[in-house]
């Protein structure tokens, strides 16, 4: 019998970060929802679930590069046996894409977002960008790790992908605000895309949510140079 976990998203979870909630699970000719509780079925070290797992996977990675880590090394880290972890994922592979995957699903999640698809192109941009600022806050160690990749597999390539896709809506929104001059008209859209969100991704190096900087003053701060530094004169 095949059983896949199915994913859940709430307010306590917003990133839609599967659980081990109820199961999908596949018989021969017999599909059936499996109504045990989820606390009883976690494996490995009681209290661990596969949100937890993967938080800890991302932490390893940008501590010791995706490469280098080993699902052995990550096992050490939570005190479980290998075969404990192939019970959360399958491969560390999956692991990479489902943490990239939440980075990516706040990004784009900002797109759609009704202040996004209403209103002037300046008012939609500024929002957009805002927005932009508390997914990396909010998600910063998965958008740390989406920031470090560099193609070297499918997934990899993938995310890249989905990246791209997402600076040129925003170039396509910078250039919207310029032709209803809102913004300077002498400056390329996707290079002004590219510096701002080169901006923003630097406080990945530097940015710790338990440091001295408060993190709306922070959002201020990026969205008035940007700003500033665009407006017509």
């Amino acid at each position: 019998m095949n059983c896949l976990p199915i994913v859940q998203k709430s307010s306590q979870n917003p990133a839609g970060i599967a659980k081990l909630g109820a199961l999908w699970c596949k018989t021969e000719g017999v599909t059936a929802v499996d109504p045990e509780p989820a606390a009883a079925r976690r494996r490995g070290r009681p209290g661990y679930d596969r949100d937890e797992v993967l938080a800890a996977a991302v932490t390893l990675f940008n501590e010791q590069g995706y490469d280098a880590t080993s699902v052995a090394d990550l096992a050490a880290r939570l005190g479980l046996t290998k075969s404990a972890m192939y019970h959360h994922f399958s491969s560390k592979e999956e692991l990479l894409e489902m943490a990239l995957g939440v980075a990516l699903d706040g990004l784009e999640g900002v797109l759609v977002e009704p202040e996004a698809t209403r209103g002037t192109a300046a008012e939609r941009l500024h929002f957009v960008l805002r927005a932009a600022v508390q997914v990396l806050l909010d998600r910063l160690p998965y958008v740390t790790l989406l920031l470090r990749v560099r193609g070297n597999s499918a997934v990899e390539r993938a995310a890249l992908e989905r990246r791209r896709a997402f600076d040129h809506e925003m170039a396509l929104l910078v250039r919207e605000a310029q032709a209803s001059g809102s913004l300077r008209p002498d400056v390329d859209s996707a290079i002004v895309t590219r510096l701002i969100f080169g901006m923003l991704n630097s406080t990945i190096e530097w940015y710790r949510p338990t440091g001295s900087i408060d993190r709306d003053a922070l959002t201020h701060d990026i969205l008035t140079v940007a700003f500033d530094g665009i407006s017509p004169r």
